[in-house]
């Protein structure tokens, strides 16, 4: 029975996400600028994201600027994001900051009061390869916690992690967690 149930949750997650206007966009708004700041939490695995015991405070902080625009993904409230990240590393981790530029896809997969929990994917391409990722092309992954505080303007609790998916042999990837600020117009 606990797996019928288990299969039923996402679904039921999903239709609670299901309605006319897009939670991650103000009213009649078709526009939004974001700017993400977050701090390293570690190389390793995606796992690493949802899984707050195991990151390391690493000296580094990314900085993302985006523009998005909404959209729907199997009828679900989504948005298609275009990114432009600059990554500080200090102290031992120098060496690891990059520059890069991407696109990226995200879906609310909950809707309620206001609130809004989702993940994103997407291609970015960096300016150069380090210790922990061998390659230019990198993928990134992001799950989010979301809050609308007005129509035009909502705030964001997110995990990003960037990878390029085994492509290479050296590939620790980067995790960082950190807040967001949307504006939409």
């Amino acid at each position: 029975m606990k797996k019928i149930y288990a299969a039923f949750l996402p679904i039921l997650l999903s239709i609670s996400a299901m309605a006319e206007q897009n939670v991650m966009f103000g009213k009649d708004t078709k526009n939004s600028v974001s700017m993400y700041l977050s701090n390293g939490t570690g190389a390793g695995s995606l796992l690493k994201l949802v899984n707050p015991f195991d990151w390391d405070i690493v000296p580094m902080n990314m900085i993302m600027a985006g523009y998005s625009q909404p959209m729907k993904i199997l009828r679900l409230p989504a948005r298609v994001n275009v990114n432009v990240i600059q990554n500080i590393a200090y102290n031992s981790a120098r060496g690891l900051s990059f520059f890069g530029v991407g696109i990226s896809w995200d879906i609310a997969f909950v809707n309620w009061r206001g609130f809004y929990v989702g993940a994103g994917i997407g291609p970015y391409y960096r300016d150069n390869h380090d210790r922990w990722v061998s390659s230019r092309l990198v993928f990134g992954e992001r799950f989010f916690i979301g809050k609308n505080i007005t129509d035009n303007l909502r705030t964001e609790l997110f995990t990003i992690h960037f990878s390029n998916g085994d492509l290479t042999d050296t590939n620790l990837g980067f995790n960082f967690a950190g807040i967001a600020m949307n504006y939409s117009f």
